[in-house]
């Protein structure tokens, strides 16, 4: 059949026993070289050993699925094609994730990328995806994924911007450090594999607050920032009939991949900092909770408000950087309360945090309402276990406002207004292109305009006293 054109976050089913993975691009003067790469990677999100990254400098996974068949180029454009044997892919492997990496740039100076799947004994042309990136300098085109006994491809188009290290990491590969002109070269032979341990269920993390450390600690600036946007957040309370509301306010932040720029760009850092206000006013005083979520999420430590540009500093994090394959070194040590966030993952799986901030509420019931500020740039693709949690929540006191950070895919956020079968509408959603240019006032209209309806029906149906 001939090559389906899929849209980012569309997947379908692959009727192929053999896939062909061809990425190209526009090659001339000044466009950097590309090298594709496939990591293989199981249940719980990370690979069983560094044998499961496949690239030009380890061609061929020991299983036979997956075979790195090397570039061909002409006539202005460049290929690298990787070749997958489904029918050869162990049990273990849930998923294959399909990236490219730029060496000597970023994707903004590559051209005309299209991923292209094919049946690689017909020739048959099975789905294609064009994409194309700004800074980053690793991007994930999609991955081939399991579904009870049918394959499928799904177009992802994330990039990163802290390198194939960035990548690696995510996902548990070795990462060594080294000179920044080295290449990645083969891992040396690894010894059988132990079964790997599952991912431990995050507990909180202490904060270990000093009494009294409050807003007067932040540096002036900040400090008239904050004593500004509390009036903000007081008059659109006002607005919407909620002046003198108290609430709980938990703060949810996506650490998967395609958020890397946001993170280095200091966007995530200055989202933080705008909805402190929000916390201080609703909960003059009390600590704000906080989790950080990829493929598994991770309670940070409560931050308050005085703490800001330290917590800041220790938790605004997403991967953990290094050089893959160059010479042997060690990882830094976290700090104090600080989350390994290659234990977070990469992809997104919303269901989980949801799931544990449900957790957290029920197991410290508060006597004001809770509100969840969940912060996310899209992919969303476990669209019935998200609806299946909100749905649930319905009955508890917590309401979920959902901020996007970009016009990705956002799933059944965007339409959970119009789901039917609920006690009350506990979910509000609303997507910017670029929140560094909304303003103040505008925010938080668009934060908390329905929160306080949703108090006054959650009242009504006796979920809230």
């Amino acid at each position: 059949m001939d090559d389906r054109s899929l849209s980012k976050g569309a997947n379908i089913p692959i009727d192929a026993d053999v896939v062909s993975v061809e990425l190209s691009w526009s090659a001339g003067a000044g466009t950097p070289d590309v090298d594709v790469s496939a990591v293989l990677v199981a249940a719980d999100g990370r690979v069983r050993g560094d044998g499961d990254l496949v690239f030009y400098n380890q061609p061929r996974h020991a299983s036979g699925a997956v075979t790195h068949l090397g570039k061909a180029g002409g006539a202005g454009a460049a290929t690298d094609r990787i070749e997958v044997d489904l029918a050869a892919v162990e049990p273990e492997v849930e998923r294959i994730v399909l990236a490219a990496s730029v060496d000597g740039g970023s994707f903004g100076a590559v051209p005309g990328l299209c991923l292209r799947l094919s049946d690689a004994r017909t020739g048959a042309g099975l789905a294609r995806f064009a994409t194309d990136a700004g800074t980053e300098t690793v991007l994930v085109g999609g991955e081939l994924y399991r579904r009870g006994r049918q394959w499928k491809f799904r177009a992802v188009g994330q990039g990163y911007a802290a390198g194939l290290a960035g990548l690696a990491t995510d996902f548990g590969i070795t990462v060594e450090e080294g000179p920044a002109q080295d290449r990645p070269v083969a891992p040396p032979p690894q010894p059988p594999q132990l079964p790997q341990p599952q991912p431990q269920p995050s507990r909180p993390a202490p904060s270990a607050p000093e009494p009294g450390k409050g807003e007067e600690h932040l540096p002036p600036g900040m400090r008239e920032r904050l004593s500004l946007r509390k009036q903000q957040v007081a008059v659109s309370l006002d607005k919407h009939g909620a002046a003198g509301i108290a609430a709980r306010v938990v703060l949810v932040l996506d650490a998967s991949g395609s958020m890397s720029s946001l993170y280095a760009d200091g966007v995530v850092a200055d989202v933080v900092e705008r909805i402190v206000p929000v916390a201080a006013q609703l909960d003059d005083g009390g600590a704000m909770p906080a989790w950080t979520f990829a493929t598994h999420p991770a309670r940070l430590p409560d931050l308050r408000v005085g703490d800001l540009p330290e917590w800041l500093r220790l938790h605004v994090r997403v991967g953990e950087l290094g050089r893959l394959f160059g010479r042997r070194g060690r990882r830094s040590g976290l700090l104090d309360g600080q989350v390994d966030m290659t234990t977070v993952g990469i992809s997104n799986d919303e269901p989980k945090v949801i799931a544990e901030v449900r957790d957290y509420v029920r197991g410290n019931p508060a006597t004001v309402p809770t509100l969840v500020l969940f912060f996310s740039d899209g992919g969303v693709h476990l669209n019935a276990a998200i609806e299946r949690e909100l749905r649930e929540s319905a009955q508890e006191p917590l309401f979920w406002q959902f901020v996007g950070l970009g016009r990705s895919d956002y799933g059944v956020l965007q339409r959970f207004d119009d789901l039917p079968g609920r006690r009350v509408d506990n979910v509000g959603f609303f997507a910017v292109d670029d929140i560094g240019t909304v303003p103040d006032p505008e925010l938080y209209d668009r934060l908390l305009s329905q929160f306080p309806q949703w108090i006054t029906a959650a009242r009504g149906a006796g979920i809230l006293p």
